[in-house]
């Protein structure tokens, strides 16, 4: 076992008993008389340990052991004390030291004492150097875990909204619906002061509102003419569908419930569940009005788009029926050119 030791005391008997001891161990020793001088060997060698008499000339031990505290915390330091002395020496654990030795000693026993000081201190520093890669580890493997599942997410959004635009083709839908709804949303939720996690989640579920058309026929959702009752019950388990396709991947789970209640109305009167007022969670409420906005200002078969200020009067006439009136009020305050330029495109 090797290590620079810095032994001081004013005895040089003592200080040269304890170096020859010491030296014969392989232990590199530098000695001191004082105080002042242990500080100047302090700031010249790395020490590992530090032998120091209480009582010096001068500056006392106790002074030095605070100095070697501050400049090198992981320098162990053992105090030389006379037998009448002990408080002072167990005052000295308060400042740092790890032990003290009494005088008169048995120079056996300071080896051995200095031997186990010297291997405590060995395992505390490579517990700490342990400690402190695997910290080092861990934010390097969170940073790659972050990185990966950025990737993840961005292949979902890809993934997603490539679905979304064969979904909205399959309707003969000009543009993306599906993309238009999604900013709108999160233009009417933001002014509704919702979080920015709530506005993820809202952008998802608008953008996936219709996923739940995967499981409805073509001849049913592509019938240029009129519905009949049976083909609306099989419409109508769109929500439902979606939500099912959604509700058991996690990354969706949130997006799930607007999905599920899309088709509700505040006056109770929608499906699947006949929710009412604020029962029907805020996601869908909001929704609610902005496919509205894009429904009427898009071109259909039967008709071309409307204007925005024909949205702006169906949605004063359905205050309070189909739409959350609050919600209604936000809607009529965000100016038209905010829409448009959610939508990238003149209404």
């Amino acid at each position: 076992m090797k290590g620079n030791i810095l032994i001081a005391d004013d005895e040089d008997m003592i200080r040269e008993l304890i170096n020859i001891t010491l030296s014969k161990e392989g232990f590199t020793c530098f000695q001191a008389a004082s105080a002042e001088e242990g500080l100047e060997i302090i700031n010249k060698h790395k020490l590992d340990l530090a032998l120091l008499d209480i009582m010096m000339p001068g500056r006392s031990g106790i002074d030095l052991l605070k100095d070697i505290k501050e400049a090198t915390p992981d320098t162990t330091v053992l105090m030389i004390t006379a037998m009448n002395d002990m408080d002072t020496a167990l005052s000295c654990i308060h400042y740092g030291a790890e032990d003290y030795i009494t005088k008169p000693f048995n120079l056996d026993r300071v080896l051995l004492t200095v031997k186990n000081t010297l291997e405590k201190r060995r395992l505390v520093l490579e517990n700490k150097e342990y400690q402190s890669n695997l910290e080092q580890k861990v934010r390097e493997q969170t940073e790659v875990i972050r990185t990966v599942m950025g990737e993840i997410n961005l292949a979902y959004e890809h993934t997603l909204v490539a679905l979304i635009r064969a979904l909205d083709a399959r309707e003969k839908e000009v543009g993306s619906h599906s993309e238009r709804v999604m900013s709108y949303a999160r233009l009417l939720a933001k002014a509704a002061g919702i979080s920015e996690d709530e506005l993820i989640i809202i952008g998802k579920g608008a953008l996936l509102h219709d996923i739940g058309k995967i499981g409805v026929s073509d001849n049913i959702l592509l019938k240029p003419a009129k519905l009949d009752d049976s083909e609306w019950e099989i419409m109508r388990q769109h929500p439902s569908i979606g939500f099912d396709i959604l509700s058991g991947i996690r990354y969706f789970a949130g997006a799930a419930e607007l999905v599920l209640h899309h088709h509700e109305r505040w006056d109770g009167n929608g499906y699947p569940g006949n929710l009412k007022g604020e029962d029907i969670p805020i996601s869908a409420r909001i929704f609610a009005l902005v496919d509205t906005l894009d429904a009427m200002t898009s071109d259909r078969p039967y008709r071309k788009a409307l204007t925005f200020e024909a949205v702006l009067d169906e949605v004063t006439r359905c205050r309070s029926k189909q739409f959350d009136p609050g919600l209604v009020d936000l809607f009529l305050s965000v100016p038209k050119i905010e829409w448009e330029n959610a939508a990238g495109k003149r209404l």
